[in-house]
């Protein structure tokens, strides 16, 4: 998490909805190996939990019931040139969204593994604008049992919230519009978007 106060966010309805919209990101722990990150889709509970699952052969999963895990969601980001301010002595920097999520994670049991398998398809598939919804009830049985044995459901308990909306809150309003502008007209739309709708 960057250190500096002005990127900081309480607002805790944006950072569900970044987790809910993104869907995707990381989670890492340390295990006696060393540490490991794991690349996941993410399904946001509404009761201070994400779920997640991992393949039984990732080097996480026989590690990581009952241990605290970071998972991390990453939202837009842009290189913001100095050219682009009026101060001539701006440096370069990198606008960006993050937020971190630390807790303990517990192991899901078959069933709820297969409603977390249900809840992401039927999320992402809304989001699929032409033709029917593709459900887990097109799968024989057999194909479907043989799938969920490869893998394992967690849900991580959030204990801490961490987000970063590095959004050149620090600069003055012309500057910040420069910026979003450069941003934008170098092909990183939505984190200028965000630096336009997000007021320091």
């Amino acid at each position: 998490m960057h250190p500096n106060p002005a990127f900081r966010s309480d607002d805790r309805a944006l950072m569900e909805a970044m987790i809910a919209e993104i869907g995707f990101g990381m989670i890492f722990a340390a295990t006696p190996d060393g540490p490991r990150v794991a690349h996941v889709p993410l399904l946001w509970t509404g009761d201070d939990a994400v779920q997640f699952h991992l393949s039984r052969g990732n080097a996480l999963t026989r590690h990581i019931d009952g241990a605290t895990a970071l998972a991390v969601v990453n939202g837009p980001e842009g290189y913001v040139s100095p050219r682009w301010y009026a101060d001539p002595e701006q440096v370069p920097t990198w606008n960006y969204v993050a937020l971190e999520l630390e807790g303990r994670v517990r192991r899901m049991d078959a069933e709820g593994l297969l409603g977390l398998l249900e809840v992401l398809t039927a999320r992402e598939e809304t989001r699929i604008a032409e033709g029917l919804p593709w459900t887990m009830a097109k799968v024989p049985d057999g194909k479907l049992n043989a799938l969920l044995a490869a893998i394992v459901g967690f849900e991580l308990e959030v204990e801490a919230w961490r987000p970063t909306l590095k959004l050149s809150q620090n600069k003055a309003a012309a500057e910040r519009e420069r910026a979003a502008a450069g941003l934008e007209a170098n092909g990183a739309p939505a984190i200028a978007a965000l630096m336009r709708s997000i007021a320091p």
